[in-house]
């Protein structure tokens, strides 16, 4: 098994405060009476804004790339691993074993959803660019 790389450990310093961001954003909103939908719209956005922000300039350092072509990439895969492999990973769990307490199977969905975030954010999202090959110079042969 591999060891945590620094890019690792930058990902879920991200992702903690994101999720602080959308945690702390939808109390408080919703505590200050705002509906709990928009409330939770709000917060969410805030916070994948913000994990936008972080995981392009900090986490994965791809402030060279397009930026649009990364954000429309963000939240695809972001918007798709929060309402296809979440739902999924719940539904599957909670099939597997009926009756288990309800935050098990999204515990389960939050940790299958960092792992695909991870991944298609570092090899689509915010992939570096290969280097460009290097010209092989041939001698010329005597003659």
């Amino acid at each position: 098994m591999k060891p945590i790389n620094g890019t690792q450990v930058r990902f879920g310093v991200v992702g903690i405060l994101n999720t602080a961001i959308d945690a702390l954003g939808y109390a408080l909103l919703a505590t200050l009476g705002v509906p709990i939908f928009v409330a939770n719209f709000i917060s969410t956005t805030a916070g994948m804004l913000l994990s936008f922000t972080l995981n392009r300039n900090f986490t994965f350092r791809a402030k060279d790339g397009d930026i649009r072509r990364q954000a429309i990439l963000f939240f695809a895969v972001t918007a798709f691993g929060l309402w296809v492999v979440h739902a999924a990973v719940i539904f599957a769990v909670t099939k597997l074993f009926p009756g288990i307490n309800v935050f098990i199977p999204k515990l389960g969905a939050i940790a299958v959803g960092m792992v695909w975030n991870y991944v298609l954010y570092k090899k689509v999202v915010f992939r570096q660019g290969t280097p460009e090959p290097t010209a092989v110079v041939q001698p010329r042969s005597p003659g």
